[in-house]
């Protein structure tokens, strides 16, 4: 069993030496890096040893031990009792015999993607990189390699960020309905096994749930991820949900300040990304999961969202949503102050299936012509116009939604006003309703001069302007969002 010890010495050792303490107040002086506030678009990875059975979602291991769920009935009609073929032996299987780091990372940057966050460490506890912490790990075990340090390295070659995702909290609880029956989960186990420690799952996942995770299991959680941070340098850490609960709170912020404290040393700007309030305003980037914002925020944030609709994971029956949409979605969160984190499944040998592959290479094309709105640009006065209301929250990426030629987004870089028509007209006329000519004595007004209008994909613009609005005419047919960049003074 690995001795944690000094591993905690040291990231005592290293928060005391500072700047950043493990403190609320301390943490506040974190600031959003310029990278990450000018790359926009981002690739997530959910790809690990539930990739095998491809079946549910990636919370497989989870349902396949709650009996009576289509997971649990799948499994036993498929592989057999649950005694007798566990999780853990779908790891021989999880060969990744068509792994190639350099394919991805190509595809990744075709896509117009700037960072890549692959998710190190799933709910399921396997590691997809070399620890010494567990042996349960895709270095020792499966496909026997450093998954995560090979696609740094490929990513890194094309000048693509990497970030690294950790969604080790969950395991707490992710396993322990393995304890209900008759299963492999009530074989003896150890801190470090791949199982330990399968706790009940509570009721409700409330701030103060029970049973609440020990300093045992906190410690390990912490000393994975330090590990995680030294090894492989991510230049942001994503975690996933169930860090807000209570007993977490002294962890994160001693994760915080370390992290904060090494990139410090290495002379590197890092981020941190949290859901449901875990970690405290201004101390790291705020995550939406499957949703977006309805109107700008004054503050930077991201939202995380998969090419499929059912499940982060690849699955023999995944609901592609089509690239038309997610660039809808992205002009309207770029709009908003934030960037989008699009999540693609492999399968289990390695290979990126075609429909994800088409919705990357759909982003890529609209990016290559369209980039200049979206990179490096900010918010303007107004996020948009329009009548097309998003809705507000996390899980509403499901929830359709009907753009109209009247629906606008706007950013604004080097001087120039972009406006984006999130859905093309019939006809190639538009109006910008928020761009009239009005009373200049209205300080609300637009009273800026417009020298020039033109279309980021070529075709000519005739244009005038009004009381009413600014009106546009040009032939340019499409599906996909169409951008106007003004030249004001």
């Amino acid at each position: 069993m690995y001795d944690m010890q000094p591993s905690l010495r040291e990231i005592d050792r290293v928060v005391a030496a500072g700047p950043f303490a493990d403190s609320w107040a301390s943490l506040s002086a974190f600031r959003v890096p310029r990278w990450y506030e000018e790359a926009k678009f981002g690739i997530f990875i959910h790809w690990g040893v539930y990739s095998v059975p491809a079946f549910g979602s990636e919370w497989y291991p989870r349902n396949m031990y709650i009996q009576g769920s289509p997971e649990f009935e799948h499994h036993v009609k498929t592989y057999g009792p649950h005694s007798q073929f566990g999780y853990k032996d779908f790891i021989p299987l999880f060969r990744a015999e068509r792994f190639d780091p350099e394919a991805w990372a190509e595809l990744f940057q075709e896509a117009g993607a700037r960072y890549v966050v692959p998710v190190a460490e799933h709910h399921d506890g396997f590691q997809m990189y070399r620890s010494d912490i567990s042996h349960w790990n895709a270095f020792e075990m499966g496909p026997r390699r450093d998954v995560l340090g090979e696609l740094k390295a490929a990513c890194e070659r094309r000048g693509l960020v990497l970030g690294a995702s950790s969604h080790r909290a969950e395991h707490w609880f992710f396993l322990g309905h393995g304890r209900e029956f008759d299963s492999d989960v009530r074989e003896p186990m150890q801190r470090g096994d791949l199982y330990w420690p399968a706790m009940p799952e509570p009721g409700h996942h409330d701030l103060f749930s029970e049973p609440a995770p020990t300093q045992e299991y906190l410690q390990d959680w912490l000393v994975r991820t330090c590990e995680l941070i030294d090894r492989y340098r991510p230049r942001l850490l994503y975690f996933d949900w169930w860090i807000q609960h209570s007993a977490f709170k002294p962890y994160l912020k001693k994760l915080a300040a370390y992290y904060y404290n090494r990139a410090r040393e290495w002379g590197v700007e890092v981020a941190i990304d949290y859901k449901h309030d875990a970690f405290s305003f201004g101390t790291a980037v705020p995550d939406v999961e499957r949703g977006q914002f309805a109107d700008v925020k004054p503050y930077f944030w991201q939202t995380d969202t998969a090419v499929a609709l059912n499940s982060w994971c690849y699955t023999e029956h995944n609901d592609f949503r089509p690239y038309q949409g997610i660039l809808q979605d992205l002009v309207d969160i770029v709009s908003k102050n934030g960037c989008l984190l699009l999540n693609v499944g492999p399968r289990a040998d390695g290979t990126i299936c075609e429909e994800d592959r088409q919705v990357l290479l759909g982003i890529g094309r609209w990016l290559r012509v369209n980039g200049e709105a979206i990179y490096g640009a900010r918010p303007w006065r107004m996020y948009g116009e329009g009548p097309t209301q998003v809705v507000e929250g996390q899980f509403s990426d499901g929830i359709q939604k009907h753009f109209t030629p009247a629906d606008w987004r706007f950013t604004t870089r080097g001087g120039f006003l972009y406006a984006t028509a999130l859905k093309r007209s019939a006809d190639g006329r538009y109006a910008i309703r928020a761009l009239g000519e009005r009373d200049a004595s209205k300080v609300a007004n637009f009273h800026a001069i417009i020298r020039e209008v033109t279309t980021l994909e070529g075709p000519a613009v005739s244009w005038r302007r009004d009381e009413e609005a600014l009106h546009l005419h040009t032939d340019a047919p499409g599906d996909t969002p169409l951008t106007f960049k003004l030249r004001i003074d």
